[in-house]
């Protein structure tokens, strides 16, 4: 790919975060509409956890296919085609008759979707070649997921209150047929030097162990964790994981390369973002319920109570992508850890939720340090690779995204079903106290995500760890070397 203006690195990113918006919009805006869509279709809530999940699994199952893909058949070719699927995707779901047909048309939204982000990372990382740029870059692409969270809820609440909660499909519509109009027009094609070739063992691998181990935790609560469907689910997950680490490690051209997790920061990159990620989703998760079910808030106003997170989110979301920049993602993290990890602590240790004052400073934090967290994470997993490897490690690196936000619903929601369930046998669960002691458990497991993502900023941003993205490099651009194109021995050792 030529290089660009700056003017035209500037259009292209800003058409990039236009598929970001109407990812990220879509799932803020789900949150404040799942009251409403429980009610209109009868769902219980498992029901509306595989109204999130459908979407997150099949979009972590699929994003390193559609990364891959994209480095062979052309960046801009599938990026088209994935805004085509979601816009349609999300026309299907406005329609949806009941819960099962909502489940499904979500899944298309995700085959879209899994087309969209890693790709567009791609198409950022090699636009923007100077790594400060490329920080500042990943930076503004961070924030717009705080303008998605600010504009979602209240968007959501607004649609849901006036028009009903099939509008909130809607909106993706005009951007989606906007960013593919601008997309054919402005975005240069680029392709991988030397694509991976397909790799449907490990992809069939990777779905049967995403799928087993989320429906297992997911349904735990309902059919107990010691019923043979759950525990055969768990099994099914463990050998499909055993499996597929076996066959990846043989397999000359992988889906998942292990050799990038040889990198410390690409690892710690990769299992921060699981922890952020399931910690934002289970973090919406609660709080949507609570402030609807338990305190009365209607839609909108539910949507206004989380503003304080979308804007702190918003805020330092840029932020972070300049000090990312100026000092490395030591700094992010490491604030990024705090800040999640007090909100949770703050919530299951002193009941925040039952004050209006510590209801909204517990939001604030929170955004903060998911605002934060982002760009160290996102800069982090593609920076160290080489341009070639750009759609595969941005997927990895989105897919450990997507599997934080499955597990984080999965897992919150159940633990959260479980405590609700125990506090109705023993009272009535109407009050703000009340849903405090069902949802402790929740907000330490939130707390511990963020002590995580300490603990990996920590670990990964100093010399040693440099000193093993170094080498991990190194040995694609051994591969890269050969006359062959293939490993070379001391590449694939």
């Amino acid at each position: 790919m030529s290089e660009l203006t700056r003017g035209r690195r500037l259009l292209v990113l800003a058409i990039c975060c236009m598929s970001l918006l109407i990812v990220s919009l879509d799932n803020t805006v789900l949150n404040v509409a799942l009251p409403s869509m429980r009610r209109d279709l009868g769902a219980s809530v498992s029901g509306m956890q595989w109204t999130i999940d459908a979407y997150t699994l099949v979009l972590a199952a699929l994003l390193m296919l559609a990364g891959s893909t994209a480095d062979r058949l052309g960046r801009k070719r599938v990026f088209v085609t994935g805004l085509v699927v979601f816009t349609l995707g999300s026309a299907l779901c406005s329609l949806a008759p009941n819960l099962a047909c909502l489940v499904a048309f979500r899944a298309v939204q995700a085959v879209g979707g899994s087309m969209l982000n890693p790709v567009a990372m791609s198409i950022i990382t090699n636009t923007f070649t100077d790594p400060r740029e490329r920080a500042r870059a990943i930076g503004v692409w961070g924030g717009v997921v705080g303008i998605s969270m600010a504009a979602g809820p209240v968007v959501g609440g607004l649609l849901v209150e006036s028009v009903g909660w099939r509008s909130i499909f809607w909106i993706n519509l005009p951007v989606g047929l906007a960013a593919m109009a601008l997309t054919a027009r402005y975005v240069p094609e680029s392709r991988a030097p030397r694509p991976r070739r397909v790799d449907p063992v490990g992809q069939a691998l990777v779905i049967v162990l995403l799928g087993t181990v989320t429906y297992a935790i997911i349904e735990a609560p309902t059919h107990g964790w010691n019923s043979p469907l759950i525990t055969g689910c768990a099994a099914a997950g463990a050998v499909a994981l055993a499996a597929l680490v076996g066959y990846e490690r043989r397999r000359e051209e992988p889906l998942i390369d292990l050799r990038f997790f040889r990198s410390a920061p690409f690892s710690g990159a990769t299992v921060a973002a699981v922890a952020s990620f399931a910690a934002l989703a289970g973090f919406l998760f609660v709080n949507t319920l609570y402030l609807q079910e338990v305190r009365g808030q209607s839609a909108l106003r539910a949507g206004l109570w989380m503003l304080p997170m979308a804007a702190m989110t918003g805020l330092f979301a840029p932020l972070s992508g300049r000090l990312v920049g100026a000092r490395g993602p030591r700094v992010p993290l490491l604030l990024a850890g705090v800040a999640m990890g007090g909100c949770g602590v703050l919530f299951a240790a002193f009941d925040a939720e039952t004050h209006d004052a510590s209801l909204l400073a517990g939001y604030a934090l929170f955004g903060i340090g998911f605002g934060l967290v982002n760009a160290p994470i996102t800069n982090t997993a593609v920076s160290g690779m080489p341009r070639a490897q750009a759609g595969v490690a941005a997927a990895v690196a989105s897919t450990s995204r997507q599997v934080g936000q499955s597990l984080g619903v999965a897992v919150i929601g159940a633990v959260l079903a479980s405590g609700t369930a125990a506090a109705a046998r023993h009272g009535s669960l109407g009050g703000a106290a009340t849903y405090a002691d069902a949802s402790r458990p929740a907000w330490w497991i939130i707390a511990g995500c963020g002590a995580a993502v300490l603990l990996l900023g920590v670990l990964t941003t100093g010399g040693w760890a440099r000193r093993t993205a170094s080498r991990a490099a190194e040995l694609f651009e051994e591969e890269d070397a050969t006359p062959s194109g293939r490993p070379s021995a001391s590449a694939s050792a």
